[in-house]
């Protein structure tokens, strides 16, 4: 969505002094991208990312990165962050944090396969596997606390029947939050934002999972309620594709297995993975930053039909296999 923070060729000359690959060779900005300022960096040791953080601290970086670090040291096709001189992972330029990240190739898809479908399952059950271990612990800072801030400032900006669905909506996950069932189901880091265009495909394969930056810990099935909801839909209507749905869920569940409770809670974190994206988009509509580089938000209409959709739902996927 936008560039936030400009910066010169002089101020990334200056910023790589402090890492070792070598000189700036190219920078572009990316339009993509809804929080931070991200630019395409090219030096003498090859093709990386390089971010400005807009809202994350100094404080809240090393989750992030070294989760991905955690995970791309595992074998993951994740974006192994770079190290400054001094060893650490986040630098500073503009008074800002600062990451630079390996490159890695592919594009996104517009319309996935089914079996490209069952590929990203079986991914995210073992990004969820990996991170079991990881000791750092960040809340979700795009959950429940968020969602209420986040509609107490677009109450005055919406119209009254949306405000009052999302206010049911909230009340009805914060309820949920707070029961013994939520308790109970597995969680760890998850990615929180595993849209299609936030995977990079090389030939058959997945070459890059990218934007850990909405990470935290919850629930992984509100990890892959997210997932399902984007990958496996109709962008229209919001009806499942089965088919897809099936291969990705089936795959997903032959590496890091469902549980009962969490088939029991299926259909709520699926309303849970609208909600957040519903909210999140109205707000970026509303309530938008200035940048130097814009294009429009994203439609928040589409969350909406799909928070409706899975509350209509009659049948709703789930592993096949036992």
């Amino acid at each position: 969505m936008a560039v936030f923070t400009a910066l010169t060729e002089t101020q990334v000359e200056r910023l790589l002094q402090q890492f070792s690959i070598g000189r700036l060779r190219a920078l572009q900005g990316i339009a993509a991208g809804i929080e931070n300022s991200n630019f395409f960096l090219t030096t003498e040791a090859g093709d990386f990312v390089l971010t400005v953080f807009e809202r994350l601290s100094f404080a809240q970086l090393p989750f992030y990165l070294e989760l991905m670090q955690h995970l791309a040291r595992r074998g993951l096709p994740v974006p192994l962050p770079c190290e400054t001189r001094a060893g650490t992972l986040v630098a500073e330029a503009r008074g800002k944090p600062v990451a630079i990240v390996e490159r890695l190739p592919g594009r996104c898809v517009d319309a996935p396969t089914a079996a490209q479908c069952a590929t990203m399952g079986d991914l995210l059950a073992r990004m969820h596997v990996a991170a079991g271990d990881f000791a750092r612990f960040q809340p979700n800072l795009r959950g429940i606390g968020w969602w209420k801030d986040a509609l107490a400032r677009l109450e005055p900006r919406i119209p009254d029947h949306l405000f009052h669905e999302l206010a049911e909506e909230v009340i009805f996950q914060d309820s949920f939050f707070r029961s013994p069932a939520f308790e109970q189901m597995p969680s760890g880091p998850i990615h929180a934002d595993l849209f299609r265009d936030n995977v990079l495909w090389d030939g058959g394969r997945i070459g890059g999972v990218i934007d850990f930056y909405f990470a935290g810990c919850s629930l992984w099935l509100y990890d892959l309620a997210v997932t399902v909801n984007d990958w496996c839909v109709d962008l229209v209507t919001a009806e499942f594709d089965s088919a897809r749905a099936q291969a990705l869920l089936d795959a997903y569940h032959a590496v890091r297995p469902l549980t009962e409770i969490e088939h029991d809670c299926w259909r709520t974190v699926l309303r849970a993975a609208a909600l957040r994206f519903w909210v999140s988009r109205l707000y970026d509509l509303y309530l938008p930053r200035d940048a130097h580089t814009l294009t429009p938000p994203h439609d928040p209409t589409r969350f909406e039909v799909t928070l409706r959709q899975r509350k209509a739902d009659e049948i709703l996927p789930w592993p096949t296999c036992s």
